[in-house]
């Protein structure tokens, strides 16, 4: 089984959405069984709410659920997952200075995008809803690329 852990700051937009998505391109392709998924933010801020509604309602529209609820990456995440996925730089240094030297690979969520030219997931908490939609273009391209290369 491969485990995979996706990661933003406070696990309430980029994170879950990546964890919905990806969630559900593992069950289109038939290979559910094969995976743990799962997602985390760098700060327990808003541990133990659901996504933000927004993100809930631009991805349902897209035909994903995001059920999980928040949660803080904790060191036993480093023991679990295979690939700890993180959505911007700040997140991958965060992520990256807890590694106890697990064998866990920290990765960069835009390192797998083909039709995006991003270096990060941008955080779109703060701006419209426009932002959403990007921010699940982008998932939707780096998700299909990470399961295609897993």
């Amino acid at each position: 089984m491969k485990s995979v852990l996706f990661v933003c700051m406070g696990n309430i937009c980029r994170s879950p959405a990546a964890e919905g998505v990806f969630r559900e391109l593992v069950s289109n392709a038939g290979r559910s069984a094969e995976f743990e998924i799962d997602s985390a933010g760098t700060i327990g801020y808003h541990a133990g709410h659901r996504a933000d509604e927004r993100m809930r309602l631009a991805a349902e529209e897209r035909g994903y659920r995001l059920e999980s609820l928040a949660r803080r990456i904790e060191s036993a995440d480093f023991h679990r997952f295979d690939l700890i996925v993180t959505m911007d730089d700040d997140n991958f240094r965060d992520v990256s200075a807890m590694n106890p030297g697990s064998g866990t690979d920290v990765v960069r969520m835009c390192d797998y995008c083909e039709k995006h030219e991003v270096a990060e997931v941008p955080d779109p908490y703060y701006g419209g809803d426009a932002g959403f939609y990007h921010v699940l273009d982008i998932l939707e391209d780096a998700c299909a690329n990470l399961l295609k290369k897993i």
